[in-house]
């Protein structure tokens, strides 16, 4: 057996450098660099261009992709990149250029000095298939009805939706537009700016009712939220800071949906609903942040905000009925006049007494404080009834103070640890109770147990125990006083895990793992009592061959749900529990059919879910449908080197998705007698989607 060391191979390389003029003749000229780091100057780049093409239509396969039409679509992208001798540099990368999820990115600048950016990119979402309406005037803020056909009518049944439905999309189209600037100044400052609006265009579902009846309603989207963030940072020996200025301001081109009613009044007047659509708003916040190196082995940072949120769209009329509203007392103002302040700090200390061992403390305060003046406003029930009791807005407000404390100790031999403490106090205003105060350890570990297996170890567990928990008095109708809400109730919470990663040679490598939590409301009456999740998983990775590479995974879920209730404003008299299930395994394959010429692969992943409700009165009611879903999909691709700076690039995608929800399955308009739906079926859709593109580079 022949041995070799570093001491060794440094010798070799001594004799090479003395071996004379016959070693310093070797022409290097032609020498390429295949895995340089930086590109070279000058100019590169690729660019694609080709078809893809889709056999169906499917709005569900189109969301996020854009492929929701039967039919060719041009596959255009690429990218540049530009380098000199001055520092001066630019990148461009784009993809996706012919259907709608492109997107864009410009990059530019000098090394050193200063550099800006400017992205765009668009992503499609669509909410429903087989959407159908009666209404008139979608994608506006006032849907009508047919004239002089048979609206309004007593039942949905009797309308006459035979010559009245049409079809509906459902669905709005996402853009981003970025732009931002880097300069880095002298004495240490670096100045930044940034711009981001974001635009949202289309229609989504939502509904609306007249007391016992309802329709499903196609809201208007035309939305914009629109950045700003202005920086200013300095970095120099042990000291670090940041200033920075944010700025949001969302604006919605719709204030409010109105509708007419397709079902018979049953109060006069109730022939029109109107709602209000999310508010034009704005939010401002001031951010610093600093660290400092006490000593080697001492750092501290902090960090602090202080924002400031404004809400003041002007309100509706109290009620869009006619005949009801001169009987409604008037509003107390014109709008909310929303104020909400918040206030984010948090200080870190971080120590490390030995190489091995580091112990970080920290603290963090989170305050909102909404100063929205209480009012007390009259209440309209959809436009039929007034309430004789007025109800007043209610301004939450809370308090986080966070205390962490943790160690990360590494030995003895392969073994690190790591481990903490956090206490976690929020204070609350109109709500059940005052405060709850939540107190979580935790713990890592892990290890290397043989040369080729590593092991690591996951443990937590939390308790949270609230203030006396009252009633609400300043809701209209009080609450169960044996009911809790899950986010204030008494819990404790237990997480364990697991993980192991063998490597058994060169070419095969095998990781699982298994994870546990519980949640456990061991003190509540009325409402959820207990959650528990299940996680196992498995990964493996093959080389086969020097050019074949094979990798696989698995990953199972279950999590179970546990509720009581009462519907008697007393003792539980119903249970309800859901059961959701979750299997996802995969497999994949790289084959590099003729080296630097001709690369193989295949893709494929497949999932399943399954979603059980059961509601249990005491007379043995069967349980609801089972929801499900199922999805299959298959990958193939091929690239091949035509020439030296010339690929064509082909691949085949198929995919399957098949769903069953009872809530949806056999819901036509007209199904269900006093709701008016849209009638769309869970989707399901079979695609196949065929992609060839030519890669020129330059």
């Amino acid at each position: 057996m022949t041995t070799s060391s570093p001491l060794y191979l440094l010798a070799a390389l001594g004799a090479l450098s003395l071996a004379g003029p016959a070693a310093a003749q070797v022409d290097t000229s032609q020498w390429k660099c295949t895995s340089c780091p930086f590109p070279k100057n000058g100019v590169t780049g690729s660019v694609d261009v080709g078809v893809i093409y889709a056999t169906d239509d499917s709005p569900t396969f189109g969301n996020y992709t854009g492929l929701d039409r039967q039919g060719a679509y041009l596959d255009l992208g690429g990218k540049g990149i530009y380098r000199d001798d001055d520092g001066n540099w630019a990148d461009l990368v784009a993809a996706n250029l012919g259907i709608d999820t492109r997107w864009l990115d410009i990059q530019g600048g000098r090394e050193g000095l200063f550099g800006l950016r400017f992205g765009f990119a668009e992503i499609p979402r669509y909410f429903a298939e087989g959407a159908r309406t009666p209404f008139l005037g979608n994608g506006g803020n006032v849907l009508t009805l047919p004239g002089g056909v048979g609206f309004p009518a007593a039942t949905s049944p009797a309308m006459p939706l035979a010559n009245t439905l049409q079809p509906l999309e459902l669905g709005y189209q996402a853009k981003r537009y970025d732009l931002s600037g880097k300069w880095i100044g002298q004495d240490n400052f670096t100045y930044r700016v940034s711009l981001q609006r974001d635009v949202r265009d289309g229609t989504k579902p939502t509904s609306g009712s007249f007391f016992s009846t309802a329709s499903q309603l196609a809201s208007p989207v035309d939305q914009t939220t629109d950045q700003l963030e202005a920086a200013v940072s300095y970095a120099a020996g042990n000291l670090q800071a940041a200033l920075a200025y944010q700025y949001s301001q969302f604006k919605n081109g719709y204030s409010s949906l109105s509708w007419d009613n397709p079902f018979n009044p049953v109060v006069p007047g109730a022939v029109q609903g109107q709602m209000a659509l999310e508010p034009d708003n704005n939010f401002q916040q001031i951010v610093g942040s600093i660290g400092y190196q006490f000593m080697p082995t001492l750092r501290g940072s902090a960090d602090i905000a202080f924002g400031w949120g404004r809400q003041n769209a002007d309100y509706l009329a109290s009620t869009a009925n006619a005949v009801l509203a001169p009987s409604v007392p008037p509003l107390p103002s014109r709008s909310l006049d929303g104020k909400v302040n918040t206030y984010n700090g948090n200080v870190k200390l971080t120590y490390q007494p030995q190489d091995n061992l580091r112990v970080n403390a920290a603290y963090v305060w989170n305050l909102r404080d909404n100063e929205t003046a209480v009012q007390s406003y009259p209440i309209v029930s959809t436009s039929m009834f007034l309430n004789p009791l007025p109800r007043s807005n209610t301004p939450f407000s809370t308090t986080q103070n966070l205390f962490k404390l943790n160690a990360d100790y590494r030995g003895p031999d392969t073994w690190r640890l790591n481990g903490g403490i956090d206490f976690n106090n929020m204070d609350y205003t109109y709500t059940a109770v005052a405060n709850t105060f939540e107190t979580t350890v935790w713990g890592r570990a892990s290890v290397q147990a043989m040369e080729n297996l590593g092991l690591s170890f996951n443990l937590a567990y939390g308790d949270r125990n609230p203030s006396t928990y009252g009633v609400a008095y300043w809701f209209p109708v009080p609450e169960n006083p044996l009911s809790r809400n899950y986010n204030l109730a008494a819990r404790k919470r237990g997480l364990a895990a697991a993980r192991g990663d063998w490597t058994v040679n060169d070419g095969v490598s095998v990781g699982f793992g298994i994870s546990y939590t519980k949640d456990d409301y061991d003190e509540t009456t009325i409402g959820l009592q207990e959650v528990d999740a299940l996680n196992l998983y498995a990964d493996l990775a093959v080389t086969l061959t020097e050019d074949t590479r094979f990798h696989f995974y698995w990953q199972g879920e279950k999590a179970d749900s546990r509720q009581a209730g009462s519907q008697t404003f007393a003792a539980p008299d119903w249970t309800g529990s859901v059961d959701d299930k979750f299997n996802v395994f995969g497999l994949g394959v790289r084959h590099n059919a003729i080296p630097e010429k001709l690369e193989l692969g295949a893709d494929m992943w497949f999932s399943r879910g399954n979603s059980n409700t059961l509601v249990q009165t005491g007379v043995n009611e069967p349980g609801y449908p089972t929801n499900s879903t199922a999805r299959n999909v298959v990958k193939l691709y091929a690239n091949y080197k035509l020439s030296d700076n010339l690929w064509l690039n082909g691949s085949y995608w198929y995919e399957r998705y098949k769903s069953e929800d009872w809530a949806l399955d056999g819901v036509q308009p007209d199904t269900v007698w006093n709701l008016l739906a849209f009638g769309n079926q869970s989707p399901r859709y079979t695609q196949n989607v065929f992609r060839v593109t030519l890669r020129y580079s330059f």
